[in-house]
């Protein structure tokens, strides 16, 4: 760097020059090994850790403007009357629209310290008048367990979407809630989770296994990095059938609380093929406020297998999941690739493969069914989660009146005149109706209609509530207990 400033032809800064080597230098050791730029790290922590200070939104960006879709309660925006529904178009008296408004730059400017002050112009229904609410900044929970409900009189289901710091919290109280209302048996969604905290992985699976049954170990390159975990019998659901829900997004320590449950014969894996991340990082702060997430070692399930795909030079390590459709995986149990050179077997003798994820006990190809051109041109746009929105607008006075999604679905128009509104708002949007396609994609896209106008009313509950109903990968977990295949020990029988 010296030779650089002190040699090279043109005037260098330094500085920059370290910001975008340093991400270059990591990419070349493995793909989870990444630099933390000052301004990204707090975010990165906050969304861990399970907290930030804000106004208490969930929000999209719909025609070059922020429509809330959520608004969490009990925070700032909801003690000072704001909605789901409503837009922001104006902050601190500027106008907050147009084409560079986007989450990052929305993110950055409702966020800030706690006890500070933002002044949002708020544009409500059809209105032109533009309602100005003050603000101010608070602590604001991330929920990483998104709904928790009863599926039927003995099914407990829980959608977990990352392992925070507070996770672990989170799901025990799903986990009693449910089983005062009757549960037997639990069903936990971890499909599109990522990962998180390693610890928070271990502590949920320790919830259900018996008594010193190994649920992870890791090996580094020096012996001091090497660490075992084991269950201590403190867990309250031993006796519990547990089936858990993966897809190829989920990743990391969703995969660390698979594996435990898989291959100590736990819980029945449904589902797809999971990502296959087994590699450990610690996070190393810098004296500039940046950080770096260092890869220091490789974890490896109860039978001694490592989950990690193969990510050496040449291999399309961030697209290998879109490869997986290409090759049919996606649709077709026979097509997973299995290394037949890495052979595991379970805690009662079942077979399991390394390399490359979890593969599932029960596969469950993607559903297809209803995914038209019509539907694609739709969903691409954004008009579904548009028609919703502006659905929740015109009706929200009558939506406020109901007690839940329950009398919402009572009391909502017939999916026939849903889907006939939806159809001319395509049209009116560019998206002419092509009824031989919108047929076969009718209850698809009238259960996401409905979903989303009650995830925007009722929340995230109501959501999964409903788009739940016609999901393929639950209805055959249901099958799967009430055929008992998840009654511990698992077997092949």
């Amino acid at each position: 760097m010296n030779l650089i400033s002190n040699e090279y032809v043109d005037t260098v800064n330094l500085n920059d020059l370290i910001e975008s080597s340093i991400p270059q230098i990591l990419g070349n050791l493995d793909p989870h090994s990444v630099y933390l730029p000052k301004e990204d790290l707090q975010a990165a922590n906050d969304e861990l850790n399970g907290s930030f200070c804000g106004v208490g939104i969930s929000f999209f960006i719909l025609n070059d403007t922020i429509s809330i879709s959520e608004v969490i309660p009990g925070g700032p925006s909801e003690k000072v009357g704001i909605q789901a529904g409503d837009r922001i178009v104006t902050v601190n008296d500027s106008n907050f629209v147009g084409p560079k408004i986007n989450n990052g730059l929305v993110m950055k400017t409702l966020r800030g310290k706690k006890d500070t002050s933002v002044k949002l112009g708020i544009k409500r229904g059809n209105g032109s008048k533009i309602l100005n609410f003050t603000v101010t900044r608070g602590d604001i929970p991330i929920n990483s367990v998104d709904a928790v409900y009863m599926i039927d009189r003995t099914t407990g289901y829980l959608k977990v979407n990352q392992f925070g710091r507070t996770t672990h919290s989170e799901f025990i109280t799903g986990l009693n809630l449910l089983k005062e209302e009757g549960a037997k048996r639990y069903l936990i969604d971890l499909r599109g989770n990522g990962g998180g905290y390693m610890e928070i992985a271990i502590r949920m699976a320790n919830e259900f296994l018996h008594e010193n049954q190994l649920i992870l170990f890791t090996k580094g390159r020096e012996k001091k990095l090497d660490s075992e975990f084991w269950s201590d019998n403190e867990g309250q659901f031993h006796d519990a059938e547990v089936i858990v829900l993966m897809d190829e997004y989920s990743a990391s320590a969703s995969e660390i609380f698979a594996g435990a449950m898989q291959d100590n014969d736990r819980g029945l894996i449904v589902g797809r093929r999971s990502f296959g991340k087994g590699l450990v990082q610690t996070q190393i702060d810098l004296p500039d406020q940046s950080a770096i997430r260092l890869t220091i070692a490789r974890y490896y399930t109860p039978s001694g297998r490592c989950i990690q795909k193969d990510y050496k030079r040449g291999t399309n390590y961030e697209f290998e999941v879109f490869d997986r459709y290409s090759n049919g995986e996606i649709y077709n149990q026979d097509s997973i690739k299995v290394d037949k050179s890495q052979i595991f077997k379970t805690l009662h003798g079942r077979t399991v493969y390394g390399g490359g994820g979890i593969i599932p006990d029960v596969f469950v190809p993607r559903d297809t069914s209803g995914i038209t051109s019509y539907y694609i041109e739709v969903a691409n746009a954004g008009l579904i989660q548009k028609f919703a929105f502006k659905y929740v607008e015109v009706n929200r006075a009558a939506l406020n009146k109901m007690k839940d999604y329950k009398q919402f679905l009572r009391m909502e128009p017939s999916s026939e005149a849903l889907l006939n509104d939806f159809v001319t708002y395509a049209a009116q949007n560019g998206v002419p109706a092509r009824w031989y396609y919108i047929n076969q994609s009718r209850d698809v896209i009238v259960t996401q209609i409905k979903a989303l106008v009650a995830r925007t009313v009722f929340g995230s509950e109501a959501y999964y509530s409903i788009i739940n109903r016609d999901d393929k990968t639950i209805q055959a977990a249901l099958k799967a207990f009430n055929k008992h295949k998840a009654a511990y020990p698992i077997s092949d029988k």
